[in-house]
């Protein structure tokens, strides 16, 4: 039937593809927040990763999103899928992972500081809830959503520009990038709301860690069915069953 293969259905199926690993990604950050606000003991901790933004910097996102967007996921895939065994195509695609998330990174870590700009650093309701809209509703359907889309399109089609063009166009926005990020809304207005709870020092390192929970979880799913899934935070792709 025609309406199995609408955007809105497609994506709402991803969704519900993802809603195991997805809430038990957004358990585990209310958690820490919570930690961090009801249990003094880890306030040291926190104090570590803040301390670590902030004289990491900008490095210390994209360093730190390259190792757990990029080589984190080949590396679990080769222990857990492949008995240890790295191919060729593990290394290539370490390469264009890392090299993708180093770039998410970079670009997430910038639009935090243009929030901060725009909205204050404040935590409080009205704060968060302005940044949490232009977060999910401007930034990521017109800007990096995009992106990533045309990222890994270019990745599919051999990573030749032929064609590549098609990634503008208002048919491929509606049918690809629409229903992921219908499918990334579900996973990512609970994730920033947590975020966005947390100063500014720690919102990186809370969404480098969610970055780090999200594949530790899909390469454990993918390991127990025997499938190999690739699944981006911020565009999962579309795996409808």
């Amino acid at each position: 039937m025609e309406t199995e293969k609408s955007p809105l259905l497609v994506g709402l199926r991803a969704a519900r593809a993802n809603l195991v690993p997805g809430l038990i990604v957004q358990a585990a950050m209310v958690a820490l927040v919570g930690a961090y606000y009801y249990v003094p003991a880890t306030h040291t901790a926190f104090g570590m990763l803040a301390e670590a933004k902030r004289s990491g910097g900008v490095f210390f996102t994209i360093i730190a999103s390259a190792l757990a967007g990029g080589v984190l996921p080949e590396v679990l895939t080769v222990v857990f899928l492949q008995s240890g065994k790295c191919r060729r195509e593990n290394v290539w695609s370490t390469i264009f992972s890392a090299s993708y998330w180093a770039f998410d990174g970079l670009l997430v870590d910038m639009f935090y500081r243009v929030q901060n700009l725009l909205f204050g650093t404040h935590v409080d309701v009205a704060t968060v809830v302005k940044k949490i809209l232009f977060d999910q509703f401007v930034f990521s359907p017109f800007f990096i959503m995009p992106i990533t889309m045309a990222c890994y399109e270019w990745k599919s089609q051999g990573y030749s520009f032929a064609g590549l063009s098609r990634v503008v166009t208002l048919d491929f926005y509606k049918h690809n990038t629409f229903p992921a990020m219908i499918a990334g809304w579900c996973i990512w207005i609970p994730l920033v709301s947590v975020i966005y709870s947390l100063p500014p020092l720690l919102q990186i390192p809370l969404f480098i860690l969610a970055l780090t929970f999200w594949v530790m979880i899909i390469s454990f799913i993918s390991n127990a069915q025997k499938v190999k899934t690739a699944l981006p935070i911020s565009a999962p792709a579309i795996h409808v069953p």
